[in-house]
């Protein structure tokens, strides 16, 4: 697939199909010149550990009460609602 590290050059000649430097044919950017790092830095693996896609997969009823809880959370709140809420009238026993 690609060949070893050049210590003396200080890059590697190819990586997936793709040389450093070398020009690639993309559909949204042909002719521009990819530039890519000669080592991970410890920055690149933070921000692969950061950025990490996740995926999740909920059945109906977990579905269900995610939107429940998100609707809650996002309602909307207004000084009327707040007031009826305050000055509700409460009963007591029988």
């Amino acid at each position: 697939m690609g060949e070893e590290y050049n210590e003396e050059v200080g890059q590697v000649g190819e990586i997936g199909g793709v040389g450093i430097g070398q020009e690639a044919n993309l559909e949204n950017g042909a002719g521009e010149e990819f530039v890519l790092p000669a080592k991970v830095t410890p920055w690149t693996r933070v921000k692969n550990i950061l950025f990490y896609e996740i995926k999740l997969e909920l059945t109906p009823y977990q579905q269900k009460v995610f939107k429940e809880v998100h609707d809650f959370w996002h309602q909307e709140i207004t000084a009327e609602k707040i007031h009826n809420f305050l000055f509700q009238e409460i009963s007591f026993g029988k």
